[in-house]
């Protein structure tokens, strides 16, 4: 057996989910795959991946080796690919999916910087505000906003970002100002539906301890500035990134409350599959946008 090869099969296999789709992207026969796996797990004495009729899921064994396989790949081919890579000129077409605000507010606006950077580079920018599938969909990367769930997937932090409980000072007129986070449970609120918690805010006691709120409201939506306009209508409070309220803020149009409260454990974040190696496309591009990003507060960046 040839044990790099059987290596790469099974992270690929593991990476993708199928024996196909694992032929393909190594130009082998499905029938190849499968047997350097087997063997693999033959000489291992255990089962890595079970397989039914309709999927393939990796068994508790088979994630751990999975680990430790991908970070062996990993160190030959940047050791194969040193020399090469960190004198490659960056680029191809680079597939990126980001939410929709962020991408017109912050990311549209840096984009001209780094092509004139890297004029072999395209982009392809895919806005929407759900969380994609990046292998599923064909993804280079993504940026995410916010704290980032458990998953598979590597992130590298661009940038803070601050959460603000916001209202209008009508609202706040007609209905009060909330003095902690459960005096929430009486007002209006408008709900992000993308979130991991629709209908459920995070907070902290001065302490530190977490807290959850559980809210409601007439207005859900899976945009932020859709939110931000309700909110400013007077339809409620709404949870918010500061890059989407600092210029209502500054205005007066909006007000924050419970800042002694919110959880400020959140950031901006490019997320991508994980590789043996980084493209130099998707490095150069995350390394310009942290380092655009990394230090300074949102409200304050110039675009």
């Amino acid at each position: 057996m040839d044990r790099l090869a059987a290596l790469e099969a099974f992270a690929r296999v593991a990476e993708t989910g199928s024996f196909s789709a694992a032929a393909r992207g190594l130009n082998l026969s499905k029938s190849l795959i499968s047997r350097q796996v087997s063997a693999l797990e033959a000489e291992l004495g255990a089962r890595l991946i079970s397989r039914t009729t309709r999927s393939l899921t990796l068994t508790e064994a088979g994630r751990g080796y999975y680990e430790q396989v991908t970070r062996i790949l990993a160190q030959m081919e940047e050791a194969d690919l040193s020399v090469s890579q960190l004198q490659a000129t960056p680029r191809g077409r680079l597939r990126i999916n980001a939410p929709m605000s962020f991408s017109l507010l912050r990311l549209a606006p840096a984009l001209p910087d780094f092509l004139a950077l890297y004029p072999e580079i395209e982009v392809d920018m895919v806005m929407n505000d759900r969380r994609v599938d990046l292998m599923e969909e064909g993804f280079d990367l993504a940026i995410r906003i916010g704290r980032l769930a458990d998953s598979s997937l590597v992130a590298r932090k661009l940038g803070p970002m601050q959460r603000l409980i916001v209202a209008s000072p009508a609202y706040l007129a007609e209905h009060g100002t909330p003095k902690m986070p459960a005096d929430l449970r009486r007002h209006a609120c408008l709900c992000y539906s993308n979130a991991d918690t629709i209908d459920e805010w995070r907070f902290c006691e001065p302490d530190g301890r977490p807290i959850s709120i559980e809210v409601k409201g007439r207005v859900r939506a899976n945009n932020g500035d859709l939110l931000r306009i309700a909110a400013l209508r007077g339809l409620g409070f709404v949870d918010l990134p500061n890059f989407l309220v600092a210029a209502d803020i500054d205005s007066g149009a909006l007000v924050p409350v419970l800042q002694d409260y919110i959880r400020q454990d959140g950031g901006v974040y490019a997320v991508y599959p994980h590789a043996r190696y980084l493209p130099p496309k998707i490095r150069v591009f995350i390394d310009f946008l942290a380092e655009r990003w990394g230090g300074a507060e949102w409200p304050d960046i110039v675009p």
